[in-house]
């Protein structure tokens, strides 16, 4: 994780910009809603989903992480933290999320757990019960990140999609396709969501020179022509 003594500045620098391009991609409209998914599971969208959120929170932005991948959470994991109550636990037993929120030692960020592992997680995720409750955490965050399900296994992340500003597609070099991009991008436009962009996570440093890639939409989707960012980066969970 960014921040970490073992990170190379490099990195950090990567994830500076991944989070100014952000922040510049529509001036006119408040990003505040962020939600991070991918095309399938393991290309890193809770690396860049997690390491997103701090490079946000160093910008003097109050953030929250939430762990909204219900099915297979892992943000716990990486910042090593429990997961007994989370999510869940607010939205089936109306518990304050205030008393289950994590710090982890890293000023204005907050992070919420997914909680239990639910029977019905789309149901969940697509409740009333959460459109209430990220009402009230975005009148206290700057930003709110979620890190959703993979978009093409599950309906997790078209269900969320409709609370988030904007979204960014995760994807791994050598591992997802550019069809299975597509088709994902696809399925996320076709119900007016916003993609805000497409990280390429594994990039060997020596193609192009660089690890890192940040995609505009308009680039993805005519005639992608990478943009490099910073050399080495690995955000594969």
């Amino acid at each position: 994780m960014i921040g970490s003594p073992s990170i190379k500045a490099p990195v950090t620098e990567a994830y500076k910009t991944l989070r100014t391009n952000i922040q510049y991609s529509n001036l006119d409209n408040n990003l505040k809603v962020i939600l991070v998914t991918s095309s399938t599971q393991s290309e890193g969208k809770t690396s860049t989903s997690s390491n997103l959120a701090i490079s946000m929170a160093q910008s003097d932005k109050k953030v929250l992480l939430i762990d909204c991948d219900l099915r297979r959470s892992n943000v716990h994991k990486l910042f090593h933290i429990l997961n007994v109550k989370g999510l869940t636990n607010v939205l089936a037993e109306n518990m304050d999320y205030h008393e289950i929120l994590n710090s982890v030692g890293i000023p204005n960020l907050d992070i919420l757990t997914s909680g239990p592992k639910p029977p019905n997680p789309s149901e969940i995720l697509g409740s009333t019960r959460m459109e209430a409750f990220m009402e009230r955490v975005s009148k206290e965050y700057d930003v709110i990140i979620l890190d959703a399900p993979p978009i093409l296994p599950v309906a997790d992340a078209m269900v969320l999609s409709k609370l988030a500003d904007g979204i960014i597609l995760v994807t791994e070099y050598g591992k997802t396709t550019y069809e299975t991009a597509v088709r994902s991008k696809e399925n996320v436009e076709n119900i007016g969501a916003k993609i805000l962009g497409i990280v390429i996570n594994n990039i060997p440093i020596d193609i192009n020179g660089g690890g890192y890639y940040y995609y505009s939409d308009e680039e993805y989707e005519i005639n992608p022509k990478p943009v490099k960012v910073k050399k080495g980066l690995n955000t594969n969970v």
